[in-house]
C-alpha cells in the first residue's frame, strides 16, 4: 500500500466533495501519489465517488480517536491505542502480547490491509466501513486451553452493541454475529503463550460493490438503524470485552452458558453440521457445553462438536 494512502483517508474523512486537482496537496503529497493512494482506498473497499473534477468518500467517516474512545472507557481495564494502518490487529497485537502487554491491551485500526478470519480466510474491512479490533488477555498458564473463550467474546460484542442502541444482533456458534439470517461480525482469537488475543471484525457500512463480493450473506450496522459513532462502539466493545474476559477468567464459560444460548440464532433449529473431513450431520442445536462445544440431537443421539473442526449453517 502506498505510504500517503492515510493521509489521502484522512482528508477525505468529511465526506465532502475535493478538487481532484488539489488533493494531492491538501494531503501533503505529489499529484501522482494522490492518485495511487486514492487507487488504494478504492482496492480496500472504500466507495470513492469522482466526476466534474471532484472526489468524495460515498459517506463522511468518524475518525477513530484515542482520546475520545478513552473518555468512554469508565474504569474499564480497557487500554486502546489507534493505529493509522497495519496488516492485521491481531498480528499487531500478538506480537505486543508475546512482549508481555498487560491485560485488556487493545489496537484498533483505521486501515487494515490484510485481515484474517478464521480457518485462515480473510476477512474484508473497507476504510471507514467497519471497525478492526484486538485485546490482549493475559491468563494464568493453568487456565489454558480456553475453551468457550471466543463464545464468551461473541457474546460481548453482542451486548455492547445492543447496549449502544442497535438490536437484533444475534449469535451463530461458533464465533459469528449476525442480524437478519446475514453475517455483521466474527471473533478470532489467536494465542500466544498463556496471552490470548481476541480479534473482532464488525460491519459500519459496507460499499454494496464490497457486500456483493463477499461470497456470503453480509449485513451492516447501517442496515440496522441507526449505526453508533465508530469511537463510541469501539469503545462500548472494548469495554465489554474486558468485562467479559475478567469474569471468564475466573468463572470459565459456564457461568455464561445460559445467556450465550439466549442470543443463538439458531437455538433449536433444524442445522447441519459440516465437521472438517466428515460426512454432513443433521439434527436440532440444542444449546452448547459448558466447555463451549456444540450439542446438537440427531437421529442417533446428542452428539457434541468443537469449533476447530465444524461449520454451521440452517438446515432448510
Amino acid at each position: 500500500m502506498h505510504p500517503g494512502t492515510f493521509a489521502i483517508y484522512r482528508v477525505l474523512a468529511d465526506g465532502e466533495a475535493h478538487d481532484a486537482g488539489a488533493l494531492w496537496a491538501a494531503a501533503g503529497l505529489t499529484r501522482e501519489d494522490a492518485d495511487a493512494a486514492c487507487a488504494d482506498l478504492t482496492a480496500l473497499g472504500a466507495s470513492l465517488l469522482s466526476g466534474e473534477g471532484r472526489v468524495r468518500l460515498a459517506h463522511p467517516v468518524e475518525l477513530l480517536d484515542p482520546q475520545r474512545i478513552a473518555a468512554q472507557l469508565g474504569d474499564a481495564r480497557a487500554r486502546v491505542a489507534v493505529v493509522p494502518v497495519c496488516e492485521s490487529t491481531n498480528t499487531l497485537a500478538l506480537e505486543h502480547a508475546r512482549s508481555g502487554a498487560p491485560s485488556g491491551t487493545t489496537i484498533a485500526c483505521e486501515i487494515q490491509t490484510a485481515g484474517r478470519g478464521r480457518r485462515g480466510n480473510r476477512w474484508a474491512a473497507p476504510p471507514g466501513g467497519s471497525i478492526a479490533l484486538s485485546m490482549i488477555w493475559q491468563f494464568p498458564p493453568a487456565s489454558m486451553p480456553l475453551s468457550g473463550l471466543s463464545l464468551v467474546a461473541g457474546l460481548a460484542c453482542v451486548d455492547a452493541i445492543g447496549h449502544s442502541g442497535v438490536h437484533g444482533v444475534g449469535l451463530k456458534w461458533p464465533n459469528d454475529l449476525v442480524a437478519r439470517g446475514r453475517k455483521l461480525g466474527g471473533i478470532l482469537v489467536e494465542v500466544a503463550g498463556s496471552a490470548a488475543v481476541i480479534g473482532v471484525g464488525l460491519n459500519v457500512r459496507l460499499p454494496a460493490t464490497l457486500t456483493a463480493a463477499l461470497g456470503q450473506p453480509a449485513i451492516d450496522l447501517a442496515a440496522l438503524g441507526a449505526a453508533p459513532g465508530r469511537n463510541a462502539l469501539v469503545a462500548a466493545v472494548a469495554r465489554g470485552l474486558a468485562q467479559s474476559l475478567a469474569g471468564f477468567e475466573t468463572l470459565g464459560f459456564a457461568a455464561y452458558r445460559d445467556a450465550w444460548a439466549a442470543r443463538h440464532a439458531l437455538q433449536g433449529e433444524r442445522v447441519f453440521v459440516l465437521p472438517a473431513g466428515g460426512a454432513p450431520v443433521e439434527g436440532r442445536a440444542i444449546g452448547v457445553a459448558d466447555d463451549g462445544a456444540l450439542l446438537v440431537e440427531t437421529a442417533h443421539g446428542v452428539e457434541r462438536f468443537v469449533s476447530a473442526e465444524v461449520s454451521l449453517r440452517a438446515a432448510a
